[in-house]
């Protein structure tokens, strides 16, 4: 299904009143989080619910793009483009196999930071090309980059709440700090809006006392709800993209497909996001 445009006879009144997307940011600064993992994975389990899904890949890598059935490298318009203002986003959004439509990336992105920093507003970038789609999705995913710079800054400054990818240990854990300051100032500065919706726990050993250590001390030392259940460590998920799936339709019984399921269910927007 493709995005569902505003009819042009709409009256600026009902413009207003119509309900738009929940834009939800996906971030860590590391690495090797499960990041592009859970994006794919929320959003499939949101389009099995019924939702009107579109993920927006952030990251020069590419990962999401590649992941939900799309070669970067064949990729004709990306949100490279759509940032620098060349090519609107309904222009670049593509169809995926698991029923939710993607704003890829392609390497074309790994310069848009330095690109970016000459241009006046740079933070508004992406909320501004969003906006003429938010009408027509009940979501919008964000897949951030593995870092904190302007791509992530741009991502923040767009969304109405972030999610934070943890893996349990501690190198990930001290990590999380960093980004909530960089949630602080995204807020201070040019979001007053943003919500830290919560930590997940992600690649989670239930059998190490390690793991289970770093996710008891996540909410006490951050003050940030952690979501359940944690999702577990599975092969499974390292399956799913060489497919151009998700979890959720290559391994739909597995432990991580549920887990995602309860997760998702548990982000259910309960009203919408007035327009």
């Amino acid at each position: 299904m493709g995005p569902m445009t505003e009819p042009e006879t709409d009256s600026p009144a009902r413009r207003r009143a119509r309900p738009r997307a929940r834009v939800i940011a996906v971030a860590n600064q590391k690495g090797g989080v499960a990041k592009t993992t859970t994006v794919a994975s929320l959003a499939a389990a949101w389009a099995d619910r019924g939702l009107r899904v579109c993920v927006v890949d952030l990251d020069p890598q590419a990962c999401l793009t590649f992941s939900l059935g799309h070669d970067p490298e064949t990729v004709e318009v990306s949100v490279h483009q759509v940032l620098l203002g060349t090519a609107r986003a309904r222009d670049a959004i593509l169809d995926t196999a698991d029923g939710i439509e993607l704003l890829p990336a392609t390497i074309e992105l790994a310069t848009a930071e330095q690109l970016l920093l000459t241009r006046t507003g740079r933070e508004q970038l992406l909320k501004v090309a969003l906006k003429p789609v938010l009408g027509a999705y009940d979501v919008i995913l964000l897949d951030c980059p593995p870092s904190l710079g302007v791509l992530t800054t741009v991502a923040l400054t767009a969304a109405d709440g972030v999610l934070i990818p943890l893996q349990c240990e501690t190198l990930s854990h001290r990590g999380v700090g960093q980004l909530l300051d960089t949630v602080h100032d995204v807020k201070r500065a040019t979001n007053r809006r943003l919500q830290v919706l919560g930590v997940l726990p992600t690649l989670f050993d239930a059998r190490t006392s390690h793991a289970r250590t770093v996710l008891e001390r996540i909410g006490a030392d951050y003050g940030v709800p952690v979501l359940s259940p944690p999702i577990p460590k599975s092969v499974r998920f390292a399956e799913a993209p060489a497919l151009g799936r998700s979890i959720l339709a290559t391994a739909r019984t597995s432990r991580g497909a549920d887990a995602y399921r309860e997760v998702a269910e548990s982000l259910l927007p309960s009203s919408p996001v007035p327009a």
